[in-house]
């Protein structure tokens, strides 16, 4: 299992990028629109089919950071 640290670190929050919300590894990916395709059905395999550029370890980051929020 990666560490807390490491996952989080996959997180980047850049005001020049998607308005500063926070995305994956600074690309055009934020985590609520991960997180909307999620709750909406689609599943981890068809985003990463739809987004090759992600990887699993993004989705473990996803949550990680999510759950910091509300902690």
């Amino acid at each position: 299992m990666i560490k807390n640290e490491n996952l989080l670190s996959r997180i980047t929050i850049n005001p020049q990028v998607m308005l500063g919300k926070p995305t994956i590894r600074g690309m055009r990916i934020t985590l609520e629109q991960i997180l909307l395709a999620l709750a909406g059905g689609v599943s981890e395999q068809e985003l990463l089919e739809d987004y090759p550029e992600l990887e699993p370890e993004d989705f473990q980051a996803v949550f990680m950071y999510t759950a910091s929020l509300v902690n």
